[in-house]
C-alpha cells in the first residue's frame, strides 16, 4: 500500500505529456512574438518596409493583427479536426507548420512575402490550442485538470520572455554582416529550437495517441481550410493597401472574418454541436475571453514600445517589459490551483475568475495613469507589470479549466476552438487598434486605458455566469 502511495505521489504518465507541450507553448510563442520587437525595431531605425510609413505604429500593428487573422481563423477547424482525426496529430502539425513558416520569414524579401508568411505561421499554429487544452484534460485527474492547464501554458510566458530579451541583442549582433537585414536573424535563429521541440514532441506524446489517428485526412483538413483564409486575408490586405485604407478600418474587416466563419459554424454544425454552441454559460465565457486576449496583445507587441517610449534604450525596455510576461511562470500554476482548490472545497471557479479578472483591471489601468502623468522610473514599471502579470496569466488557467469542465469530454475540442476563436477577436483588434491610439495621441496612456475598461467588461461577464458547482468526488470517477 505505502509503494502504491509513493508511486502515486511520484512522477506521472501526465507530467510527462504537461512537459512537452510546456515545450510546445515556449517555442511557438517564440515564434509568434518575434514580430512585435522586429518590427518596433524597423521603426527605430527606419529600415527596411517601414521605412516612409505615414502611422508606422498603427501599420506595424496591422502586420501583427494579420498574423492573429490567420490563428484565429484555425481555431475552430483545428480542434474540429482534433476530436475526429487525434489530437496529437494535429498539436504536431501545428508545431513542424511554425517551425517551417518562421524559418522561410527570414529567407524571403518583400513585403508582400512577410506578411503572407506572418499569416501562414498564425494558421499553422491556430490548430495547437484546442488539441492541447484537449489532451491535458483527457490525460490529467480531474482534481489537478486547473494545475495542468497552468503548468502546461506558462511556457506561454517563457517564450514571450526569451522573444521579447533575445531578439534586440540577436539584431544588434547580426548588424555587422546583414546591416538592414540583420532583422532577418531572429526568424532564422528560432525556428530550430521549434522544430527540435517538434521532434520532442513526437516521440513522448505517444502515450496520448488514439487508435484512430489520421494524419494525412487532418493535415489535408487543415491545408484545405487554410488555403481559403489565406487568400481571403490577403485579399483584404492587397486591396486595403491599393485603396489605401486606414490599417484601423483593416482590422476591423479582417475581424469580421471571424463572424463569417461563426455563422457558418452555427449554421452547418448547430446540431452536432449544440452542446458548445448553445451552452449560455459557455457563451459567456468565449466572451469574456475577447479582452483577454486584447491585453495579451497588446502588452506582447507592444510592450517594448511602451516603455521605451518613457525614454528606455531599446534593450532596457525590452528587459522592463520582460517582468509582465516573465510572472505568468508563477501566475499560470498559481490560478490553477487556486480553482482546483475551489472545486475541492464545494466551490465552483466562476469566483475565483471573476476575483482575478476585475483585480487585473485595475492594475491595467493603474499602469496607465502611471504612464499618463509621466512617471518613468522603470523599477516602478517593472513591479507594476510584474504584478498585472501575476493576475493576468492566472486567471487564464481558470478560464481554460472552467471551460473544459463546463463542456461535454467528446466536444471539448470544438469548444476551446470556439474559445480561442472568439478570444482572438482581441487579440486580432488590439495591436493594431492600440497603435493607431498611439499614432493619435502621442502617448500610449490612451490605449492602456481602453485595455482596462475592456478587463471591467470581461470581469461583467464571468459575473453573469450562472455555473453550477461540481462534486469534486463525482468528478474523480468520470
Amino acid at each position: 500500500m505505502q509503494s502504491t502511495q509513493t508511486k502515486a505521489a511520484g512522477w506521472q504518465g501526465y507530467h510527462t505529456i504537461w512537459t512537452v507541450l510546456f515545450l510546445g507553448w515556449v517555442v511557438s510563442y517564440i515564434d509568434r512574438t518575434l514580430t512585435g520587437p522586429v518590427i518596433t525595431w524597423m521603426i527605430e531605425h527606419k529600415v527596411s518596409f517601414m521605412h516612409g510609413i505615414q502611422n508606422p505604429h498603427a501599420f506595424g500593428g496591422l502586420i501583427g493583427s494579420l498574423f492573429f487573422a490567420g490563428y484565429m481563423l484555425t481555431q475552430f477547424p483545428g480542434g474540429y479536426f482534433g476530436d475526429r482525426f487525434g489530437h496529437r496529430i494535429v498539436v504536431l502539425i501545428s508545431i513542424f507548420w511554425a517551425a517551417t513558416t518562421t524559418l522561410l520569414t527570414g529567407l524571403v524579401g518583400g513585403l508582400l512575402a512577410f506578411v503572407a508568411l506572418r499569416v501562414l505561421t498564425g494558421l499553422g499554429e491556430g490548430a495547437f490550442y484546442s488539441n492541447d487544452r484537449t489532451i491535458i484534460a483527457r490525460v490529467t485527474p480531474p482534481d489537478k485538470m486547473g494545475l495542468g492547464m497552468g503548468v502546461v501554458i506558462s511556457g506561454l510566458t517563457l517564450g514571450l520572455t526569451i522573444a521579447l530579451l533575445a531578439t534586440p541583442p540577436v539584431i544588434k549582433w547580426a548588424q555587422p554582416f546583414m546591416g538592414d537585414d540583420a532583422w532577418r536573424m531572429p526568424f532564422l535563429i528560432m525556428s530550430v529550437p521549434t522544430f527540435i521541440v517538434g521532434l520532442v514532441m513526437a516521440r513522448h506524446l505517444r502515450s496520448a495517441a488514439r487508435p484512430d489517428e489520421r494524419l494525412g485526412t487532418a493535415l489535408r483538413g487543415l491545408l484545405g481550410y487554410s488555403t481559403v483564409f489565406l487568400v481571403a486575408i490577403m485579399t483584404i490586405y492587397v486591396i486595403a493597401q491599393r485603396l489605401a485604407i486606414p490599417p484601423g478600418y483593416t482590422g476591423l474587416v479582417l475581424a469580421g472574418l471571424a463572424l463569417v466563419l461563426l455563422a457558418f459554424i452555427y449554421r452547418i454544425k448547430k446540431s452536432s454541436l449544440s452542446p458548445v454552441l448553445h451552452n449560455r454559460n459557455l457563451v459567456l465565457i468565449y466572451l469574456s475571453a475577447i479582452p483577454v486576449l486584447w491585453h495579451l496583445w497588446l502588452y506582447s507587441y507592444w510592450a517594448v514600445d511602451i516603455i521605451k517610449d518613457t525614454g528606455s534604450t531599446f534593450m532596457a525596455a525590452a528587459l522592463t517589459a520582460s517582468f509582465n510576461a516573465i510572472a505568468g511562470l508563477v501566475g499560470f500554476p498559481l490560478g490553477g490551483w487556486l480553482s482546483d482548490h475551489a472545486v475541492r472545497s464545494g466551490r465552483s471557479r466562476k469566483r475565483v475568475l471573476a476575483v482575478l479578472t476585475g483585480i487585473e483591471a485595475l492594475t491595467i489601468i493603474g499602469f496607465g495613469a502611471y504612464v499618463m502623468t509621466g512617471h518613468k522610473d522603470p523599477i516602478v514599471m517593472a513591479a507594476i507589470l510584474f504584478v498585472s502579470g501575476l493576475f493576468f496569466f492566472a486567471l487564464q488557467s481558470v478560464s481554460h479549466a472552467f471551460t473544459a469542465e463546463l463542456a461535454p469530454p467528446e466536444h471539448r475540442g470544438a469548444a476551446f476552438g470556439l474559445w480561442n476563436l472568439i478570444a482572438e477577436i482581441g487579440a486580432l483588434l488590439s495591436p493594431v487598434i492600440s497603435g493607431l491610439c498611439r499614432d493619435s495621441f502621442g502617448s500610449w496612456g490612451p490605449a492602456i486605458f481602453l485595455d482596462g475598461i475592456l478587463m471591467a467588461v470581461s470581469c461583467l461577464l464571468i459575473m453573469a455566469v450562472c455555473a453550477t458547482t461540481p462534486d469534486p468526488a463525482l468528478a474523480l470517477h468520470h
